[in-house]
């Protein structure tokens, strides 16, 4: 039995915190109120058994994703893994990198397979699986200064696009990055899928070999990480505009061809207040100085640690802003 998990209800009342070790979930859910107690305790009872279930897997999960080959035994490691194969053969990429992303879609759909719900969301940690009944629409947006609520994209995401993952990677994130990149948010049509991508445009924005980026091998600092021995960015010093534009390039690059490929479906990056995106028009994604919520639609911040909080803001229909 799992004594570990801590799940409460946030004092706005309506989104769920669950945290047990690393796994930091927010959830909030829109729809008749019985059927969110529903969706509400589906989500807590399957989030008991998330860590022990991937610890149990833990040394899979870490080797290197091949393109075949064996599967791991749980749900969320599956998701992982597929999410991760299609990198397999170009890059060095683990499961793990999809870890996140594949919890928040494993917990969103025994929510909506217990429950009808017009609308949910789970965020693990800045990575978001997203459900939008027929009709429905949330407004994205990304926070580049949480303290400020500076935004610097946003996009609204309806019910008829594909887009239901949304993923955020940078080298000031909790997890470990090759690059420099402050930021990269990820749209895809799973949160798996937005997770892995995020994490190899975020690898891609970099300045190799450059003087004023600190680098320190992954397993100096944890033992047992998944990158061994490979390098990840401690610090960037202040860079010039056209080693942010180089830098910035290198990863527009790479997520250009991720979403020819469809494994994305639109992406913002962000380096030292410098934005780009890669994006098909119909997204309407772009650099904007707020984000507006029209016609009752949720708003959804993307933020992750120092400058990228862990957390939710959602606005609610009359426009009040929640915070966690």
């Amino acid at each position: 039995m799992n004594d570990r998990a801590q799940i409460r209800m946030l004092p706005d009342g309506r989104r769920l915190h669950m945290q047990d070790g690393p796994i930091d979930v927010i959830v909030e859910a829109f729809g008749a109120i019985g059927e969110i107690e529903v969706a509400y305790r589906a989500a807590a009872v399957r989030f008991v058994g998330v860590l022990d279930a991937l610890c149990g897997e833990l040394a899979f999960l870490r080797r290197p994703a091949c393109e075949d080959g064996c599967l791991p035994e749980g749900a969320i490691a599956r998701r992982m893994l597929a999410a991760v194969r299609p990198y397999a053969s170009r890059i060095f990429i683990t499961p793990m990198a999809a870890v996140a992303g594949a919890v928040a879609e494993e917990i969103l759909e025994v929510m909506i397979s217990a429950a009808k719900l017009s609308r949910a969301y789970v965020n693990d940690g800045g990575d978001i699986a997203l459900h939008l009944a027929p009709g429905e629409k949330f407004v994205v947006g990304m926070v580049e200064r949480p303290e400020r609520a500076s935004l610097f994209g946003t996009t609204t995401i309806e019910s008829r696009d594909p887009i239901r993952g949304i993923a955020t990677s940078g080298w000031r994130g909790r997890s470990f990055s090759l690059g420099i990149a402050d930021a990269v948010t990820v749209l895809a049509d799973t949160a798996a899928m937005a997770d892995a991508a995020a994490t190899v445009v975020a690898n891609a924005v970099d300045l190799p070999g450059h003087p004023r980026v600190g680098r320190v091998r992954a397993c100096d600092l944890a033992p047992d990480s998944d990158l061994g021995k490979r390098l990840v960015t401690q610090s960037v010093g202040i860079l010039a505009p056209d080693e942010i534009r180089d830098a910035l390039e290198a990863g527009i690059r790479v997520a250009e061809s991720l979403r020819g490929s469809g494994l994305i479906r639109a992406a913002a990056l962000n380096l030292q207040g410098e934005t780009r995106v890669v994006v098909p028009v119909e997204t309407g994604l772009a650099p904007s100085p707020s984000a507006a919520t029209e016609d009752g639609a949720s708003s959804v911040s993307t933020r992750k640690a120092e400058g990228w909080s862990r957390s939710v803001d959602a606005t609610v229909p009359d426009g009040s802003p929640v915070h966690a």
